[in-house]
């Protein structure tokens, strides 16, 4: 049963909740959910978003959210893999509507906490880490964000990305490092490759086979050779397949000269066992919106990546339309990154990230982005 309107929404004027709660009940449809599954993620959405789910659209957006590029503290995304339905998930930022970093986080954790009363999960690896991500004069451009995995059943899985440079960029390695120490990871960031930042650790939180904790790193000026290199699992994915997949995935045409010299890359490494420093997952995120002319392009890309995979690139356009009526050549953003992950003992996932765009939509460009010539 649907609530009625309130408030801003009653008025006729659309709302930040009304809006992203939308587009979630249109993905779930196209993603196979059922309509009572749909109806309890579109309430949990609202509700994680607090008070400022019924702010109107035509006032700007309640915080400059890192999250997207247009500040809406939500976003959305569609991950395949073989054997199984297009899994839908939602990325959002409890606290957007705080005045400080500081209630953000607590904000944050108290929507974690509420979720895990109610869908009776445990806690304890965030809670162990508390003191590391949530200071009390915290710093960065994010406190807490929480993903949803949102499964048949009206269940989700839950994780929360947390950020290193809480207290201080400078000291994020080693926040990573004790953050891995504490949860049983002692030796894992000595595995880790060699990066240019550390944006994000998270956790899964509840009903996962094999929770992970998960680490980003940051590439810059990253290049197809160097992205096949990254990985750390053993056995992993070979090279030439995770170059293959930056190659389409950024509009490039060589592994050596093809370099994101605008927003960088990302790679996550995955912990499961404590009983070996290596991960056992690895993924890499390429920011597409920042190497295409218009989503058009970047759709193309996208259904290029499933298909070689073999997987149904069908569903990806019936997701945009769930998103906006717009035609994806009139604008680029609207995927904003494609991601490629391996999982030990797993096939291959192909992740889209989707965009709200509630606020703002990104004008298309004129001439396809350059990518500099890397220098070896």
């Amino acid at each position: 049963m649907t609530a009625a309107p309130t408030g801003a929404e009653a008025a006729g004027r659309p709302t930040l909740g009304a809006f992203t709660s939308g587009q979630l009940r249109r993905l779930g449809a196209v993603a196979g959910l059922s309509a009572a599954d749909v109806d309890t993620y579109a309430h949990v959405l609202t509700e994680s978003l607090g008070p400022v789910s019924e702010r109107p659209l035509n006032l700007p957006p309640p915080t400059r959210t890192f999250l997207s590029d247009d500040h809406t503290p939500v976003e959305f995304s569609l991950s395949w893999q073989a054997g199984a339905a297009p899994s839908l998930r939602v990325l959002v930022e409890p606290g957007c509507g705080a005045d400080s970093l500081d209630h953000n986080g607590r904000i944050g954790l108290a929507t974690v906490h509420a979720m895990a009363k109610r869908w009776n999960f445990a806690t304890d690896p965030l809670d162990e880490l508390q003191d590391l991500f949530l200071p009390p004069s915290p710093q960065g451009p994010l406190a807490l964000w929480c993903a949803l995995e949102l499964r048949p059943g009206g269940t989700p899985k839950v994780k929360v990305y947390l950020n290193p440079a809480a207290s201080k960029a400078r000291n994020a390695a080693a926040t990573v490092r004790e953050a891995l120490r504490r949860l049983g990871h002692r030796h894992a960031f000595a595995a880790l490759p060699e990066a240019d930042g550390y944006p994000f650790v998270a956790l899964d939180l509840g009903d996962w086979e094999e929770p992970r904790v998960k680490v980003y790193l940051r590439h810059d000026g990253l290049t197809a050779l160097r992205a096949g290199r990254l990985s750390r699992m053993d056995p992993g994915p070979r090279p030439a397949a995770i170059e293959e997949f930056f190659l389409t995935a950024a509009g490039g045409a060589g592994r050596h000269t093809t370099r994101l010299n605008r927003r960088p890359g990302l790679s996550c490494h995955s912990f499961t066992e404590t009983g070996t420093a290596r991960p056992s997952g690895f993924t890499l995120h390429v920011p597409v919106r920042d190497y295409a002319r218009h989503d058009g392009e970047a759709l193309a890309r996208a259904a290029s990546v499933l298909r070689r995979l073999g997987l149904d690139a069908a569903v990806l356009p019936r997701s945009l339309a769930a998103v906006t009526q717009r035609r994806p050549e009139e604008g680029v953003g609207l995927i904003a990154y494609l991601a490629l992950a391996h999982q030990q003992d797993r096939p291959p996932r192909v992740t889209a990230y989707l965009s709200c765009e509630a606020y703002a939509v990104r004008p298309p460009v004129a001439e396809a982005p350059r990518h500099t010539v890397a220098v070896h």
